[in-house]
């Protein structure tokens, strides 16, 4: 239903009857909507944060790892079109307030991780330490940016579309 580009509201009931089952059937799973929700973010968060993890331990070089983040939550958004919607907060409209905090944290998670890996490049030279959180307030924008107009053209424009040479752009 995520996936639906005209995102409508999601409503119980709707989701009851698109998975087959009744609303009741869904509560004794969930105790609220908020709280499907919540999984849905956990996923996000293992997946995003495993990956990001992975990166660092594979790549040695500050830059590269930016790099790669940066692509890697482009490429997650292009992977997984419903949980852009989530991403982006258009899921969570008129949703527990409570979940729409949990993803800032998300994107402050994000710009800690980009941070990291921005003053592993300034300790090799590749970077200037008083750019770090700059440069990597400007990415985390950059990548929300992209994962915007991936959900609002319907999920035609993919969000890795030139993706690499604006990377690279960004990066100089």
């Amino acid at each position: 239903m995520l996936e639906q580009p005209k995102g409508e509201k999601i409503t119980t009931a709707a989701l009851a009857a698109r998975l087959g089952v009744s609303e009741a059937a869904l509560y004794r799973h969930f105790a609220s909507k908020a709280q499907m929700f919540e999984g849905l973010i956990e996923f996000i968060e293992s997946s995003v944060f495993g990956l990001i993890n992975q990166i660092a331990d594979k790549q040695a070089d500050g830059l590269a790892q930016t790099r790669d983040i940066v692509g890697m939550l482009l490429n997650f958004a292009g992977s997984n079109p419903g949980m852009t919607r989530v991403l982006i907060g258009d899921a969570l409209v008129n949703e527990d307030e409570r979940l729409q905090q949990r993803m800032n944290q998300f994107y402050d998670r994000v710009e800690l991780a980009l941070k990291q890996a921005l003053r592993l490049a300034a300790a090799e030279g590749q970077a200037h330490e008083t750019e770090v959180g700059a440069r990597a307030g400007m990415l985390v924008g950059f990548v929300i940016g992209r994962w915007h107009r991936y959900a609002k053209s319907g999920f035609k424009l993919h969000p890795t579309q030139d993706a690499a040479l604006q990377i690279a752009m960004l990066l100089n």
